[in-house]
C-alpha cells in the first residue's frame, strides 16, 4: 500500500535524533503526553474510551509519532521533546543530531505530488506540495521502490539545514494515487475552513501554518478515505461456492396455500425467461442466470424454489433479493406470507486495499460447506421455531401448535412437517438436512418421524 519502511534512506544524524526523541517520549514522566498526542492523531481509529476499533497502518503510526516529536506541545507544563533535547546538559548530543533540531522543529505534514523522476541526477525526484504548490527535491533513490509521476506521498517535509532547496523525508511515507490524494486534500481543506471560521484566525488559511499546527487532520482525512475504500471493496466482494458458482447467501422464506396459482404465475414476475432447473409434481425450481440481461459472467445468481406450502428465494446479493421480493409482492400480494430472511454476507476478513491505485480490486471469498451449513441451520431454526405460533395458510390460518391440539388438524400438521422435511433447503443445497424437524414436531406436539 505504501513504501516499505526499510526501503527509505535517511541521514544518520536525523535517524539518531529521532531515536533519541523516541526514548525521551517513553520516559514515565512523559508517557501520558505521548499517549495523548498519538491518540489525537489516531482518533478516527478509536472508540470513546480511546481503545483501537481497527488497526492503522504502520506508516500512520510512524507519522503520529513524528507529530508527537515535532508539533505537539504538552499540556502539563513540560517542554516539547525537541526543546528537551536542545536543553539537555546531562547527556551528549552530537553535532550531527543538533543540526537537525531546527529543520525537524519547522517541518510539517504535507501531500507531495511526484512531478518528475530523473535517475541521472542525485536529487532527481521532484515533489510539489498540493497544499501550496511549493516544490522540493529529494534523492532519487530515497524511496527505494518504483514510483511514477502523478502519484502522491503523504509524509512530513523536512528541509535540510545544509541546503534550503534540499528536502528529506523522515523514513516513512504513504503512497497514494492522484484520485485518493485529491479526496484527502478536499476533506482537509473543508476542515481547515471550519477551523479558521471557528477560531477567527486568518493565519489558518495559510497552508504551511495550518499543516504545521494541525497536520494530523491530513491523517484523519486519510483514515476516512481508506475506510470508504475498504467499504467499497467489501461491497464488491464476490462470494463463491467451492465449485466456483456464485454463493446464494441472501435468502427469503414465504408460506402459501396456492401452489398452482404461484407455479402458473411466475411469468408475472419476469421468470418466463428463467430456465426451469426442476419441475416434478409439487416441487418447482427456477434459476436466474447472469447471462440473462446482458451480463456475460457465468453462474446462477438467483434460485426460486416452490413447494406445496413454501416459496424460497436465494440470491447472490441483498439488492437482487429485494428486487425479487418486490416483484413477488406486486404479482401475488396476500397469497404469500413472508416468514423471514437472511441477507448478511458470509463471515470474511476485510479486504486489503491499495490506495496508490484508483481501481478497487475485486476479491473472491470461497464459502465452505461447513459455513453454508451453519448459516442455513441458524436461519431455519429461527424461522421454524417462530412458525409454530404464527397463522399458517396451509392450516386455514390456525397456528401449527393450536392445530396440532385439534383432532381434525393433527394429521395435517404432521403431514405438513413431513413435507417441509422432505423439501428441506439444506438438502436442496448441500444434500444434508439444515434442520432437525423432530425438534419442530416436539415443539408443536406431534409424534416424531419413524424413518
Amino acid at each position: 500500500m505504501c513504501p516499505e519502511q526499510e526501503s527509505f534512506t535517511i541521514d544518520p544524524g536525523l535517524e539518531a535524533l529521532l531515536a533519541r526523541l523516541d526514548a525521551i517520549s517513553r520516559h514515565p514522566m512523559f508517557q501520558a503526553q505521548r499517549d495523548r498526542a498519538i491518540g489525537l492523531v489516531l482518533r478516527p481509529y478509536t472508540d470513546d474510551s480511546g481503545q483501537l476499533r481497527w488497526m492503522p497502518l504502520t506508516e500512520e503510526m510512524d507519522l503520529a509519532v513524528l507529530y508527537l516529536f515535532t508539533d505537539y506541545f504538552p499540556d502539563d507544563g513540560q517542554l516539547s521533546l525537541i526543546e528537551q533535547v536542545r536543553d539537555t546538559i546531562d547527556a551528549h548530543v552530537s553535532e550531527e543530531e543538533r543540526a537537525w533540531l531546527d529543520p525537524l522543529k519547522h517541518s510539517s505534514m504535507d501531500l507531495l505530488e511526484i512531478v518528475d523522476i530523473n535517475p541521472s541526477l542525485e536529487d532527481g525526484l521532484v515533489l510539489r506540495s498540493l497544499g501550496d504548490q511549493q516544490t522540493f527535491r529529494i534523492p532519487t533513490r530515497a524511496l527505494g521502490r518504483p514510483v511514477r509521476p502523478g502519484q502522491v506521498l503523504l509524509t512530513r517535509v523536512i528541509v535540510s539545514a545544509h541546503a534550503q532547496t534540499h528536502t528529506v523525508l523522515p523514513g516513512t511515507a504513504i503512497l497514494l494515487s492522484a484520485t485518493h490524494a485529491a479526496a484527502i486534500l478536499e476533506a482537509t481543506h473543508r476542515q481547515q475552513r471550519e477551523m479558521e471560521a471557528e477560531s477567527g484566525s486568518f493565519a489558518l488559511g495559510e497552508w504551511r501554518e495550518f499543516a504545521k499546527r494541525f497536520g494530523y487532520v491530513l491523517l484523519w482525512s486519510f483514515a476516512q478515505d481508506k475506510l470508504r475504500t475498504i467499504l467499497a471493496a467489501d461491497a464488491a466482494i464476490q462470494y463463491r461456492c467451492p465449485d466456483g458458482q456464485p454463493f446464494l447467501y441472501a435468502i427469503a422464506l414465504y408460506e402459501h396455500a396456492e401452489f398452482r396459482r404461484l407455479a402458473e404465475g411466475m411469468a408475472e414476475i419476469g421468470v418466463a425467461q428463467i430456465a426451469a432447473l426442476e419441475s416434478s409434481g409439487d416441487l418447482r425450481v427456477w434459476v436466474l442466470d447472469k447471462s440473462i440481461g446482458g451480463d456475460a459472467k457465468h453462474g446462477h445468481v438467483a434460485r426460486l424454489t416452490l413447494t406445496p406450502t413454501q416459496l424460497t428465494i436465494e440470491c447472490d446479493s441483498s439488492d437482487r433479493l429485494n428486487t425479487l421480493k418486490h416483484r413477488l409482492a406486486s404479482a401475488f400480494g396476500f397469497s404469500l406470507h413472508f416468514r423471514g430472511e437472511i441477507s448478511s454476507v458470509p463471515a470474511h476478513d476485510m479486504p486489503a486495499v491499495d490506495l496508490h491505485e484508483d481501481e478497487v480490486a475485486t476479491t473472491t471469498v470461497v464459502v465452505t460447506r461447513d459455513e453454508e451449513a451453519r448459516r442455513l441451520s441458524t436461519f431455519l431454526e429461527t424461522r421454524y421455531l417462530e412458525w409454530s405460533d404464527l397463522p399458517c395458510p396451509a392450516l386455514d390460518q390456525l397456528t401449527p401448535r393450536h392445530a396440532a391440539a385439534m383432532p381434525a388438524y393433527r394429521d395435517r400438521v404432521a403431514h405438513l412437517i413431513d413435507e417441509m422435511e422432505r423439501d428441506d433447503l439444506g438438502c436442496l443445497r448441500t444434500g444434508t438436512h439444515g434442520y432437525d424437524y423432530n425438534i419442530l414436531r416436539a415443539h408443536v406436539g406431534v409424534p416424531e418421524a419413524t424413518v
